[in-house]
């Protein structure tokens, strides 16, 4: 999976793809996702909502890709199952979070890009999310919901300079993950952790690991109001 492909050409590979459908004629999800797959990177997700009737509680949320962004806060994949909307675990997220914009793009059959802020079950965290309906003159049967993951705790002051890898440690280690833990949830060697956390160190001026947490922790917790 490629680790660099900024989120900006997934959502230009998906638009051009759904611009090229016509209402007339209308298109298989799969023919707008499909050239995007090996594009997604780890902290990408790409889910199918099916529209199915006129009350969006009884929608049905479909996983095409899982994130690969591990946090022990969220478990986001679990979370993110198949399901009934109405039956999602976090109601209040749902219908304040998702339900609103997908009404609104199933309605004006017209795409959507924003930055979300919101709460998911009492955890801050915001993400990039394009949503993607149906042409189709008979009516929208479907959503495509591409997302990239920020900071669950808010974004770092430097975090243009930190890669994907880096970033999921620093996530994990301000969870209170160790680097032995750290290595087996994102599938790197015990020795490569390490070796991040000390540049990690060196970058942020911290005198061990545990004053590291403690400068992550002021410089990622996100103040900013639920949406």
């Amino acid at each position: 999976m490629p680790r660099n492909t900024p989120f900006s050409v997934v959502v230009g590979r998906l638009l051009d793809a759904w611009i090229a459908t016509s209402s007339d004629r209308p298109a298989r999800p799969e023919n707008i996702y499909s050239g995007v797959i090996d594009l997604l990177t780890l902290k990408m997700r790409l889910t199918l909502i099916e529209v199915r009737g006129a009350d969006p509680l009884d929608w049905h949320l479909r996983t095409v890709r899982h994130s690969g962004f591990t946090s022990r806060l969220l478990d986001i994949n679990r979370l993110f199952s198949d399901c009934r909307l109405g039956d999602f675990k976090d109601r209040a997220y749902m219908e304040q979070s998702v339900i609103p914009r997908l009404k609104e793009v199933v309605a004006r059959q017209q795409p959507a890009t924003e930055l979300v802020k919101t709460k998911l079950l009492g955890v801050s965290l915001g993400y990039d999310r394009i949503l993607l309906p149906q042409k189709n003159a008979n009516g929208c049967e479907w959503v495509i919901s591409s997302s990239y993951a920020q900071f669950l705790l808010g974004q770092p002051a430097a975090r243009e300079t930190l890669d994907t890898a880096d970033e999921a440690i620093v996530q994990l280690l301000i969870e209170g993950s160790t680097a032995k833990e750290i290595a087996e949830l994102l599938g790197l060697s015990h020795r490569t952790v390490e070796h991040r956390l000390e540049k990690l160190k060196q970058r942020y001026g911290a005198r061990n690991t545990v004053h590291l947490v403690a400068m992550l922790v002021a410089t990622h917790i996100d103040h900013a109001p639920a949406r």
